[in-house]
């Protein structure tokens, strides 16, 4: 299963107002595992850069002036997210950016049930907050000390990290779940809830001779209704 992880920056809050995409960052993830593949473009919006934007992302008028636009690059974009399911951290607001730049290209809009908000995980996950980035990299041990200002890429590879904990931490596939992926709703729209991934082949454990040999020691002084001793009645037998 492949997704892809984004965040984008922007002039402002209203992209039907005149704001605009100035960075997108992506990541993509195979089966839950990063495959160390990323998209990452600055792009000039043609228009002023707010200085409250700025303060957040520090992206300058004059950074952006040489910067391809949007039309130059977004053949590479669809081209990298495929027809993968996407994943971002309040996504109603970054989706409805790629889609005011989709439309004004004639570009079909992306649908909101492709779309994973991490944002709706994380309010189920912990309804008591906070849930921003910072607070949710903190709260699972993610080293976000690099990022000083707000960054498409950089934003992009920690939310992968906090993806993957909000769905059942760094080892998903031992999360019992259903094998089908589901959709539900929220406040701010349809959610798909990815499904998880079952080991193609089951976990081998290594177990010295001395280990085994003191367990199975172990287990014999328990007596004859040992309930262990009707997981392993062959290695008993055979001892």
């Amino acid at each position: 299963m492949r997704e892809i992880v984004f965040d984008t920056e922007t002039t402002g809050l209203e992209p039907l107002k005149g704001d605009r995409l100035v960075e997108i960052g992506a990541v993509e993830l195979f089966n839950h595992l990063p495959t160390g593949r990323d998209f990452h473009i600055y792009i000039n919006p043609e228009r002023s850069m707010p200085e409250e934007a700025f303060r957040v992302h520090g992206l300058s008028e004059e950074f952006l002036s040489d910067k391809p636009l949007f039309s130059a690059v977004v053949d590479d974009f669809i081209d990298f997210i495929g027809d993968a399911t996407l994943i971002a951290h309040n996504a109603s607001f970054d989706i409805s950016f790629i889609n005011a730049e989709f439309a004004r290209l004639g570009k079909p809009p992306i649908p909101p049930e492709r779309v994973i908000d991490t944002l709706v995980l994380a309010r189920r996950k912990h309804p008591m907050g906070p849930n921003s980035l910072d607070a949710l990299c903190s709260r699972y041990g993610i080293d976000a000390s690099k990022r000083t200002v707000h960054g498409g890429l950089i934003d992009s590879v920690l939310l992968a990290d906090v993806y993957l904990e909000l769905i059942g931490g760094r080892q998903p596939d031992l999360v019992l779940v259903s094998d089908e992926t589901t959709a539900t709703t929220d406040d701010s729209g349809p959610i798909v809830l990815a499904p998880t991934q079952q080991r193609p082949v089951p976990r081998g454990f290594r177990v010295t001779a001395e280990e085994h040999a003191a367990h199975s020691a172990f287990i014999g002084k328990m007596g004859d209704a040992a309930l262990w001793k009707a997981y392993m009645p062959e290695e008993l037998a055979a001892e």
